[in-house]
């Protein structure tokens, strides 16, 4: 077998070239930018397959219409934006219902069924990262607002959590000294973990140095040449690469690489805003969801990360103070003086977002050696290795080990299911 490109450099695309070399497959590694340096990098860096819930859920469209009027909202939807958007949107509000979301859920946690023992073996196999086992607390500000998470959490069980440990806001205050009297109440699960993203692509770009692998950075793809089915080459500015096989894992500009090979992928950007404080005086113990603010705190070696809000905007990486004006608002309410530090920084970055809310997974439709794998919403970290092990085994086997038929790409090439039919 001769060369497989993978276009797109971030922790999908990262880790596939990883489990493809252990294979003896050649690769080769194209991004446009810097390895791991978009959404990969800046995230969160939760592993908690208890989110695994696609992101149009049931109740979101009157949820989103309210939070529009709010600015200090988890989700933003820039006016100027509407008339592109609008095609998008409608398709993504007829996902948010009880039937699919459910669905989605069973297929994205079994897929995240082995995704920490995946992590140890990472760890295992020599790839050096930062990882934090000490489990995820919900946080709620409305004690009834936990039934919301429950019913996820119960989920879980047949995937092997246990049950959640309840606590009263007293309580939370003696497991987390640092939460304000707004917090009510919450929940841990002590089975999630968190890394810090930046140090897992640092360490899976040293990792296939190390082994040889070809990265590529800072090369553009401008087009796919394909014949009878079959993906030949790929043309960049620095000229064309022939390939055998071809996988798309660029993110939030995978709609605009698939279209090139004649695909339908209607990507659109989740973009996410975090602030990181270095050598923070705030200790957390624990990783941190304010459930009904959409805000999560990471608590990093020497750093604090304060990730939330969703900004639909297209695909951009504009900065808008304003999205980072409402973390700060939301984390305000719910921490002690968390912002104090040695310095600080900001970031935002685009969480690559299909209409329903699961990833792109599989076969390209016509196309016998194109794959996809892309559209892991804010799951990447959750999700990557898993989705890694899963598109290595296709790509050199043919077949997979979990079931990904619900993450199909052909599914937008499809005409729609309607409720009534369904």
């Amino acid at each position: 077998m001769g060369t497989t490109a993978i276009v797109g450099g971030g922790v999908i695309g990262l880790l596939t070239a990883y489990e493809l070399q252990r294979r003896g497959i050649d690769v080769t590694v194209i991004d446009k930018s810097d390895f791991g340096a978009a959404c990969s990098a800046g995230n969160a860096g939760w592993i908690t397959p208890s989110l695994a819930g696609p992101v149009p859920a049931p109740g979101l469209v009157a949820t989103s219409l309210k939070w529009m009027m709010d600015r200090h909202s988890p989700l933003y939807i820039r006016p100027s934006s509407l008339p592109t958007l609008a095609p998008w949107l409608f398709q993504f509000w007829r996902h948010c219902n009880a039937r699919e979301y459910h669905a989605g859920l069973i297929a994205t946690a079994r897929l995240a069924e082995p995704i920490m023992d995946l992590y140890d073996s990472l760890d295992e196999h020599g790839v050096d990262f930062e990882m934090h086992s000490t489990g995820l607390l919900y946080a709620v500000l409305e004690p009834d607002y936990l039934r919301h998470i429950a019913d996820d959490l119960q989920v879980m069980r047949q995937f092997g959590y246990s049950e959640p440990v309840e606590m009263s806001g007293a309580e939370l205050r003696d497991f987390e000294p640092e939460l304000t009297d707004v917090v009510k109440a919450g929940l841990w699960v002590p089975e999630e973990r968190h890394v810090r993203p930046e140090t897992l692509t640092a360490g899976l770009v040293k990792w296939l140095k190390r082994e040889g692998v070809k990265l590529e950075s800072g090369v553009k793809v401008t087009g796919i040449r394909s014949t009878g089915g079959q993906v030949r080459a790929i043309e960049t500015l620095d000229g064309a690469l022939e390939v055998d096989q071809l996988l798309i894992a660029a993110g939030a500009w995978s709609g605009e690489l698939a279209a090139m090979a004649g695909l339908n992928l209607p990507m659109q950007a989740g973009k996410g805003y975090n602030i990181t404080v270095q050598q923070p005086k705030l200790t957390l113990h624990h990783a941190i969801y304010f459930s009904e603010v959409r805000i999560a705190c990471s608590p990093f070696n020497d750093a604090l990360r304060i990730s939330g809000t969703m900004e639909l905007s297209g695909v951009n990486t504009t900065f808008d103070p304003r999205r980072v004006e409402a973390i700060r608002h939301g984390a305000n309410r719910c921490l002690g003086d968390w912002s104090r530090g040695a310095s600080e920084t900001t970031w935002v970055g685009m969480r690559p977002l299909l209409p329903d809310g699961l990833p792109a997974m599989g076969r390209a439709p016509g196309i016998d050696n194109c794959f996809l794998a892309t559209g892991h919403s804010m799951l990447g970290i959750t999700l990557g290795p898993s989705a890694a092990l899963m598109m290595a085994e296709l790509m050199t086997t043919g077949k997979t080990s979990i079931d990904i038929s619900a993450f199909d790409p052909g599914r937008f090439s499809r005409p729609a299911v309607s409720e009534k039919a369904a």
